[in-house]
C-alpha cells in the first residue's frame, strides 16, 4: 500500500466529520447563496478547522466566486481545494546541510515523539543517509528505553546515558560520534513543559554544545503535535514557541482523529510549516508533508496532480545541493 493510500485510510474519520459533509454540500445543483455558506461554516467549525481559519477560507471562496463569476457548486469546490492547499502551505524540505545535519525533536510525553524520531530515522536511512540518535530526554528512564527499542527497529545507532544524566552531556557524546560516522544526528529532548525556564535552559545548553562541536551543521528544531488534540495543539505549540526556535512540525495520530482539519488553523496561527505527517504505528507510516496530497486525501480523491515522491526528492536534494548552514542563515 502506498503512503497516499495509507493517508486516505488514516484520514477516514476526518473525511466523515468534515469533507464527507462538504462533498454533499457541493453536490448537485446547490445554489451558492448565504445558506450554502452558513452550512459550510458550520461544517468546518464542527470539524475543528477553527473559527479564524474557517472565516478566512469562506471569505476567500466568496471573493473567488465573485471575481471568476462562478455559478456551479462543482467549480466552487475546485476553488475551495486550491484555497486549502494555499492556506496550509507548500511542503518545505528539511535543512540538511553540513555533515552531520542536526535535527532536534521536542514535544510533550504521549504525542508520539519517540516513535516519530525512529520513523524519521528509518525514512532517512532508507534514502541513503547514515543516521545517529541521541537519547537526550533523560528525565525518565522509559523515554531512553523506548528510544533504544525503536532505534533497533529502525536499524540505527543510539547514544544514551543513564536516567537523570545531563542532556547536554549526551549530546556532546553524540556529536563526537556523529562527526566520525553520521550524515544526520537526531536528538530526542524536551519531553515536558512543566517549567518553561528549565526547558529554555536545557535547550540553550544543548544548542551551545552543538554550535561548538558541530559548527558547520544545519539545524532543524521540530515539534511533535498530536492530531487528536485538535485546536488544543495550537496552545501547546505556542508554549513551545516561547521556549525554542521551531523550524517545523511533525503531526502524528492523524489516523486516530476526526480533527485533521486542525492542520489549517495550526499553520495559520503558528506560521510554522508541517514537515512530516504520521498516519499509523508502523515504522514506515511517516512521510514528508505534501499539501496537495493531504487535501486530495481529505476529499477522498485520487492524487491527480502529483508533485513527485517527496522522499525520493529529498534523497536527490542531498546529492544535488546542500542547504545553507546555520551560520549562513544567521548572517542574512
Amino acid at each position: 500500500m502506498s503512503f497516499f493510500d495509507k493517508l486516505k485510510a488514516g484520514l477516514k474519520r476526518t473525511q466523515d466529520a468534515l469533507f464527507g459533509a462538504v462533498n454533499t454540500l457541493f453536490g448537485g445543483n446547490r445554489e451558492l447563496d448565504d445558506d450554502f455558506f452558513d452550512e459550510l461554516e458550520e461544517t468546518m467549525i464542527m470539524a475543528d478547522v477553527g473559527a479564524g481559519a474557517t472565516m478566512e477560507i469562506i471569505d476567500r471562496l466568496r471573493d473567488r466566486i465573485d471575481e471568476d463569476r462562478i455559478k456551479t457548486a462543482a467549480d466552487a469546490k475546485s476553488e475551495l481545494k486550491e484555497i486549502l492547499v494555499d492556506m496550509i502551505g507548500e511542503g518545505e524540505p528539511l535543512r540538511l546541510g553540513g555533515k552531520p545535519a542536526v535535527i532536534l525533536v521536542i514535544g510533550v510525553n504521549g504525542v508520539g515523539k519517540t516513535t516519530s524520531i525512529a520513523k524519521m530515522a528509518y525514512l532517512l536511512k532508507n534514502h541513503g543517509r547514515r543516521v545517529l540518535l541521541a537519547a537526550a530526554d533523560t528525565f525518565r528512564a522509559a523515554a531512553i528505553d523506548q528510544l533504544d527499542i525503536w532505534a533497533g527497529r529502525a536499524g540505527v545507532e543510539l547514544i544514551k546515558h543513564k536516567e537523570g544524566a545531563d542532556p547536554a552531556a549526551v549530546v556532546f557524546d553524540a556529536a563526537q560520534a556523529a562527526r566520525k560516522n553520521a550524515d544526520v544526528l537526531i536528538v530526542d529532548t524536551a519531553g515536558r513543559l512543566h517549567n518553561k525556564k528549565n526547558l529554555m535552559d536545557e535547550l540553550s545548553k544543548i544548542d551551545r554544545v552543538i554550535s561548538r562541536e558541530l559548527p558547520n551543521s544545519s539545524r532543524e528544531t521540530l515539534l511533535v503535535l498530536d492530531a487528536t488534540t485538535g485546536q488544543n495543539a495550537i496552545t501547546q505549540a505556542k508554549e513551545f514557541m516561547n521556549a525554542a526556535a521551531l523550524t517545523g512540525l511533525i503531526v502524528t495520530k492523524l489516523d486516530g482523529s476526526a480533527k485533521g482539519g486542525a492542520l489549517f488553523s495550526v499553520r495559520r496561527e503558528l506560521g510554522i510549516p508541517v514537515k512530516f505527517i504520521c498516519v499509523g504505528e508502523k515504522i514506515d507510516d511517516l512521510e514528508l508533508f505534501d499539501p496537495h496530497q493531504f487535501v486530495a486525501a481529505l476529499f477522498n480523491e485520487e492524487y491527480s496532480e502529483p508533485k513527485g515522491d517527496l522522499a525520493n526528492a529529498l534523497s536527490d536534494e542531498f546529492a544535488a545541493k546542500e542547504p545553507k548552514t546555520v551560520q549562513e542563515d544567521a548572517g542574512e
